[in-house]
């Protein structure tokens, strides 16, 4: 393909995905307020609107979570229809096993956030007011709350999955990882504290299982390519004792 072949596939991949968005955030929207109430029914408080549009507001972001989560597996098939031309029939095969793993482990991340992290979060934040407060939340500033605590896991739990497949494709290696371990750690915590509210729990909390994720993903990256290497010795083998 020359490039601006390769531009046009592109954006066609872009906007097959956006249309699917577009189309789960539409559905997601029409049943968003039984998402809303599922969410909502075992508050130990009331949440409050300060204007006329906030609910709007957290009805889109709830939408936008779900249709995002509808089209992980829609937009892992578009990036793998765009690379595929240049993988072999085999690697088209082993690489597209990883697209239902893409969809499990963004689940797998958010219910970390939303039934571990979140309230754990929560509870030593309200802690805090030891009585010495009135709790007011409005239903805004709970649910972009609720978003910080929650999304960005489902994206950060990716992370095995895409270094499988990256080591897969030959971009990377696991012992590129480990060299770069301590670049990785840094810019690993450097998100958690980026992400979560500004207290020392939070940070541990969220620390914790990015490093193991990491760790995690190594050792994934290291099986990846060692059955690679054995293939490819057993291919060369074969090759030797044809000729």
């Amino acid at each position: 393909m020359r490039f601006v072949q390769h531009f046009e596939e592109l954006r066609k991949r872009i906007m097959i995905t956006l249309v699917a968005f577009l189309l789960s955030l539409i559905l997601a929207f029409i049943y968003v307020q039984d998402i809303y109430h599922v969410l909502v029914k075992d508050l130990p408080f009331k949440l409050a609107l300060l204007g006329p549009s906030d609910i709007l507001v957290v009805y889109l972001m709830i939408a936008s979570v779900v249709a995002i989560a509808a089209i992980i597996p829609v937009a892992a098939h578009q990036v793998w229809l765009y690379v595929r031309p240049a993988l072999t029939p085999k690697e088209r095969r082993v690489t597209i096993a990883y697209i239902p793993g893409l969809f499990m482990l963004f689940i797998l991340g958010i219910s970390f956030g939303y039934f571990i992290l979140f309230p754990l979060v929560l509870n030593f934040l309200m802690s805090l007011s030891n009585d010495m407060f009135t709790t007011f939340f409005t239903t805004e500033k709970y649910f972009h709350f609720l978003l910080h605590m929650t999304l960005p896991f489902g994206f950060l739990f990716e992370l095995p999955v895409v270094i499988m497949f990256l080591t897969s494709l030959g971009v990377i290696n696991p012992y590129r990882l480990q060299t770069i371990r301590k670049y990785a750690y840094f810019l690993l915590i450097f998100v958690s504290i980026l992400v979560t509210p500004p207290d020392f729990l939070s940070d541990i909390l969220v620390i914790i299982p990015l490093l193991l994720l990491y760790e995690s993903s190594i050792s994934l990256s290291k099986f990846v390519y060692k059955r690679q290497r054995r293939i490819k010795k057993e291919k060369n083998e074969v090759y030797e004792e044809s000729v």
